[in-house]
């Protein structure tokens, strides 16, 4: 079982920024993918971000890429997203997920862990 626990989540302003961050308690975390997905009221879950296992390749929801940028620290066992520019349509519950493979995926179906999320607030 890999505990995952997320933080940074808050209520700002449009324009505004915010760090997330998702300590892990997984062994293998140095060797798996790593997600930031998130939901919004009414809505279904959503991918936001990936990163590789060695903290290669990132991939960006086409909504948040150029604002929104996923990194790691292996010797942490951490995961981290930040987001610029923030928008009213970011509010959400954002989750960080742990990843079967060792590469970059946006299917939720590759993650076999889930944090249990950390609310994102972003007024106009």
């Amino acid at each position: 079982q890999v505990l995952l626990v997320e933080s940074g989540g808050g209520s700002v302003q449009a324009g505004d920024s915010l760090r997330l961050s998702c300590a892990t308690s997984g062994r293998t975390f140095s060797s798996r993918a790593m997600g930031w997905f998130r939901q919004a009221p009414g809505k279904e879950r959503e991918f936001v971000a990936t990163i590789s296992a060695g903290a290669g390749p990132q991939y960006y929801a086409d909504s948040v890429r150029g604002r929104f940028t996923i990194s790691r620290d292996n010797a942490k066992k951490t995961v981290y997203l930040q987001m610029n520019s923030l928008k009213p349509e970011d509010t959400a519950v954002y989750y960080c997920a742990f990843g079967r493979y060792t590469l970059v995926t946006g299917r939720p179906s590759d993650y076999d862990y889930w944090g249990q999320g950390t609310q994102v607030t972003v007024s106009s």
